[in-house]
């Protein structure tokens, strides 16, 4: 091979290389098959039964299998069909002897992409490999199928996974998800992954302009038509003829329209408003969504026959907080982005990403990267800090974030200070401003003791020394109740921290001599 073909297999997405999963029985084959496909730079697992195959393809998610046709237990057939249900469109390859030739053509016709017989032929397993991967789609495109889509989530992969393999078909896919979740970067993944990936893309909005407005926008409509069409409109499925239309909010389109795309759908040939001819067009239909079209149906307000037109491969993305793992890479994504259009250049704190991961996202990505752009704009450091994120979020930190613990705790580390006396508070900047605190409850009792009590003549050390009794014989407060020296100390070893020193209730009457 080649090293034209090497890198072919590569896809250009961090150069990941082609993952191929072996499956035989015979240790001996198996270990021939994985030393020769990793020496052409192949990613392979090799398992020796069909259920460690199924086992390892949740995990390992191939886009190959080369299996062995008998094999005890499950054999071949049958780990085809379970690839088949669990991921359409991922090809698989028999291994067969010589005497299971009509088996293998009856694999072949059940669905598998070829077969090899044995002893496997290395440059016929090599050109088997490449034709299947060619054909699935992987690395057939010199740009980047899904470049725009930054994830390390499992959940998110699987969902690429089967993007990738139906971009291959014309087969129409329905996208769901909540407002937010990328599905219109999907949908652009899926054409340029596609055949079609040299010609248009055109995306339109079904709940963003009128009926009307959006009938002539989709099909066209002639000159003089009605009132106000002053020329001939082609309309967008002329546009993307060729290419891939995405039908964006398609629960929003109203009945009337989609009766017409129905019909368009049955027959690919367009009518424009105003016109008596049809005209034939070769489009890729992709819809996408955030409401629940089996409730408009039950509602009546969706047509069930275009579900089903339109549903033919359905892949719902996950939210952003079942993929939380990917919120770091996102926000060196968009700072990344900021600082290309701009030049500006921010990072996070520790704190501020740790925030940001365990935060609530209603609005997903898309709020996200709001935020990280009104960080960037707001913070006047090139670090932002974890105030000015909670403040963009509008509410209080986490209670399982360390950041909270750290941004507001009690310090009890004066020294000498048992738990509950002396408490040094360090509160965070946006904080509001909180009234002195009420002396401890010892110095409250001081003042009612008389100072000739032994226990009331023990001072601190360096604080005055107690004022003699005087002839009176009334009660004098001591004139500190807590070390001013412990005091300094603490302040020094908590810079810019709010400390305040207990004194004496300034509504006590002044009986010093």
């Amino acid at each position: 091979m080649t090293v034209t073909n090497k890198e072919s297999i590569l896809n250009q997405t961090g150069k990941r290389k082609a993952r191929i999963l072996v499956v035989d029985d015979d240790p001996g084959l198996l270990r021939l098959l994985t030393i020769r496909l990793r020496a052409e730079s192949y990613d392979v697992e090799a398992v020796e039964s069909a259920a460690q195959a199924l086992a390892a393809s949740s995990r390992f998610r191939p886009d190959l299998v080369i299996t062995d046709l008998r094999m005890d237990q499950m054999d071949g057939i049958g780990l085809l069909k379970e690839l088949q249900n669990r991921w359409p469109g991922l090809k698989v390859i028999m291994l067969t002897a010589h005497g299971t030739i009509p088996d293998a053509v009856q694999a072949t016709q059940m669905g598998a992409f070829g077969f090899l017989t044995k002893p496997v032929d290395k440059q016929e397993l090599l050109d088997q490999v490449q034709k299947a991967l060619r054909i699935s789609g992987f690395g057939a495109s010199d740009e980047d199928w899904r470049a725009e889509i930054v994830t390390r989530s499992a959940a998110m992969e699987e969902k690429l996974a089967q993007a990738h393999m139906v971009a291959g078909t014309d087969a129409r896919v329905l996208i769901t998800g909540e407002s937010g979740t990328g599905k219109e970067l999907l949908a652009r993944a899926i054409h340029r992954g596609s055949p079609r990936r040299n010609k248009p893309f055109v995306a339109i909005n079904c709940s963003a302009m009128a009926e009307n407005l959006l009938e002539s926008e989709l099909f066209g409509h002639e000159k003089g038509s009605f009132t106000g069409a002053t020329r001939a409109h082609r309309g967008l499925f002329m546009a993307a003829d060729g290419g891939t239309l995405m039908l964006d909010e398609i629960g929003d389109m109203p009945m009337r329209l989609q009766v017409k795309l129905l019909r368009v759908l049955q027959e690919n040939v367009i009518r424009p408003v105003g016109s008596t001819d049809g005209i034939p067009v070769n489009v890729r239909v992709i819809s996408a969504t955030h409401r629940d079209l089996q409730q408009l149906m039950s509602a009546g307000q969706f047509r069930e026959d275009l579900y089903y037109r339109l549903n033919v491969v359905h892949i719902e993305m996950p939210s952003l907080n079942r993929r939380r793992e990917d919120i770091p890479l996102l926000v060196a994504h968009f700072l990344a982005q900021i600082a290309r259009e701009s030049g500006v250049r921010k990072i996070y704190a520790p704190e501020a990403v740790e925030l940001l991961a365990t935060a609530d996202w209603p609005g997903n990505i898309r709020q996200l990267q709001n935020v990280v752009r009104q960080n960037v704009a707001l913070s006047q450091t090139p670090i932002i800090p974890v105030e000015l994120v909670q403040q963009s979020l509008g509410g209080s930190l986490p209670r399982n974030s360390s950041s909270a613990r750290r941004l507001v705790p009690v310090s009890r580390r004066l020294r000498g200070a048992s738990p509950g006396r002396h408490r040094a508070r360090r509160v965070s900047l946006t904080a509001p401003l909180r009234s002195p605190p009420r002396p401890p409850r010892g110095a409250r009792r001081a003042r009612h003791r008389c100072c000739a009590c032994p226990a009331d003549r023990r001072v601190s050390a360096g604080s005055p020394r107690a004022a003699p009794r005087p002839a009176t014989g009334f009660p004098v407060p001591p004139r500190a109740t807590v070390s001013p020296p412990a005091l300094r100390r603490a302040a020094a070893r908590r810079a810019g921290s709010d400390i305040r020193d207990h004194r004496p209730d300034p509504r006590a009457p002044d009986r010093s001599p």
